[in-house]
């Protein structure tokens, strides 16, 4: 049962990884199991809400002064999972996202410089603590990297659609964490041969890197998040982006570039449509 957001935030799609909780220690591991059993678990859309409420005061609150002890839970197998939110190390790792964006005098009007300043130096002390701790969850605004679907087949497609009845739309993906690797695998592979890596196969390199750090029974979750409210309920319906990706690398390792180059622009095109849609009154 989850609860039921008051305010819908978008744009935002998530990737996440849900550890068995034999991958964590003592007490954290018992803390999980103890969470996992509640009636009532929050959703994306209250965590995100949560964390834009930080931004409302004066002056805004960069970086959450706690860690947050909530978590998203899912079953793989009968075995319990759980992906902690970690609100405020993503919010720092955010922050230093945001540095590299915008220029000082706009980062300013957005977060003071005393207020950037003073969460920077928390997560340096932070980190010489927790030197190995790692965020379960990704997010990106107003698209799906490409690189994210690489990790699923059509198969994972998990779609429901609004009912009419208050029930937000939902599509997601969902693999076992093996399936995730060798998939990642075979199209690094594939891009290699092909002489068609660039900036696709490096952000593959990243994404691997990162799945290396988590249970080898863990669970991989694509999750559109607010990202189902930017697209007409038909298209959503309709969407096949994993598909699109897994048949153009299969048309490039067959050396078939027309077949590939079809499959990328079919994606090219209704992610271009999505992107478009944060400019629009």
């Amino acid at each position: 049962m989850s609860v039921v957001s008051s305010v819908v935030v978008p744009y935002t799609s998530y990737l996440r990884v849900y550890e068995p909780l034999a991958a964590f220690a003592e007490p954290e591991r018992s803390h999980w199991a103890r969470y996992a059993e509640r009636p009532v678990l929050p959703t994306a859309q209250d965590e995100l809400r949560r964390s834009l409420a930080d931004l409302t005061p004066t002056p805004p609150v960069g970086v959450p002064v706690h860690e947050s002890g909530d978590a998203f839970v899912a079953e793989l197998h009968g075995v319990v999972c759980v992906c902690p939110w970690r609100t405020r190390l993503r919010g720092w790792l955010a922050l230093e996202e945001l540095e590299g964006m915008f220029p000082a005098n706009v980062l300013d009007l957005l977060l003071p410089a005393v207020v950037r300043g003073q969460a920077l130096a928390d997560h340096g002390r932070w980190q010489l603590r927790n030197p190995d701790v790692r965020p379960w969850i990704r997010t990106t605004v107003w698209q799906v990297p490409v690189r994210w679907f690489v990790l699923f087949r059509d198969e994972d497609r998990e779609y429901t659609a609004a009912d009419g009845e208050g029930a937000e739309p939902l599509l997601r993906y969902r693999t076992p964490m093996v399936e995730a690797r060798r998939r990642l695998a075979r199209a690094l592979r594939t891009l290699r041969r092909s002489a068609a890596g660039g900036p696709l196969a490096d952000g593959l390199v990243d994404v691997g890197q990162w799945l290396e750090e988590f249970h080898p029974h863990s669970l991989v979750e694509l999750d559109y998040g607010g990202l189902v409210h930017a697209l007409p309920a038909e298209q959503l319906a309709e969407d096949r982006s994993a598909a699109d990706v897994a048949a153009g690398l299969a048309a490039l390792g067959n050396g078939d570039s027309e077949a590939a180059g079809e499959a990328y622009a079919r994606l090219a095109e209704r992610w271009r449509a999505v992107r478009n849609r944060q400019f629009a009154n």
